[in-house]
């Protein structure tokens, strides 16, 4: 049976199923998204009637691509971690130093499914904390189901992009998230930019696959990154702290890497 016949076949089944797919051709764009492994878990989500309806795509990237989906009425986000494409190696070193993950080895798919498994957490976690992030729904293999952060089909735009009066105020709010993370969620982000923020009328973060424990052998030095990151950025817009200062404010270490009195990751 060749990809087109199996794609049609796919779609029969999950239409079958009462699941409305809004955008077929997009879905079948790439084959290294949906693969065979990726269409089982999609069609076991879909099974566990998870998904009601499958859009297009939200956004692509090297290492995931995003649909629209929707769930009884409220809109989802599809994640989809690209197997053949994702960077797995540089996934094993985030899931090495974490405690929770740190027994996983072996194939690439072995890599993504824990890697999938782990955002699912680290949102759970941050959902839990009152940190304003994409509530997540379910998973399977490579695939996360979450909150849709968006208004109709439309995500809510990066905060590069977004319009904001009060750019040091909202300095501060995404601060507060970032030491609410660290001390009620126990997470640093890893990979927080600008890119990883939405806005509207509030910040959000998003894409957490990376966040790691504050015992994590490189959680300061990702800690720190994540604030010279923020301070690069609205540095254009507003007067921002030290990075040390921050960093000090956050955790109670003198600086990043070495312990000081107070609190301890």
């Amino acid at each position: 049976m060749g990809r087109e016949d199996e794609y049609e076949r796919f779609d029969r089944e999950i239409e079958a199923m009462g699941v409305r797919i809004k955008d077929a051709d997009a879905m079948k764009v790439r084959d290294d998204v949906f693969d065979d492994v990726t269409l089982m878990a999609l069609y076991k989500l879909v099974h566990r009637k998870l998904i009601s309806v499958i859009g297009g795509p939200i956004s692509t990237g090297k290492e995931a691509n995003v649909f629209y989906g929707e769930h009884d009425g409220r809109g989802i986000a599809i994640k989809i971690y690209r197997i053949q494409t994702a960077n797995f190696r540089a996934m094993t070193g985030y899931l090495a130093g974490d405690r929770r993950f740190s027994s996983v080895r072996g194939t690439r798919k072995g890599i993504i499914f824990a890697w999938t498994k782990k955002e699912y957490s680290n949102l759970a976690r941050a959902h839990d904390a009152g940190v304003p992030a994409p509530e997540p729904l379910a998973f399977d293999r490579n695939i996360l189901l979450m909150e849709f952060l968006g208004e109709g089909e439309a995500p809510y735009p990066q905060i590069r992009n977004a319009e904001i009066e009060d750019y040091k105020g909202v300095y501060g709010e995404i601060l507060g998230y970032v030491e609410r993370l660290y001390r009620e969620a126990r997470l640093v982000h890893a990979d927080l930019s600008e890119y990883n923020i939405l806005y509207h009328e509030k910040p959000y973060l998003i894409d957490m696959g990376q966040a790691v424990t504050p015992d994590h052998p490189r959680a300061p030095a990702f800690l720190s990154r994540d604030i010279r990151n923020l301070n690069r950025y609205f540095s254009r817009y507003c007067d921002v702290p030290d990075e040390n200062e921050v960093f000090r404010a956050i955790t109670g270490r003198r600086e990043p890497g070495i312990p000081g009195e107070g609190r301890q990751p």
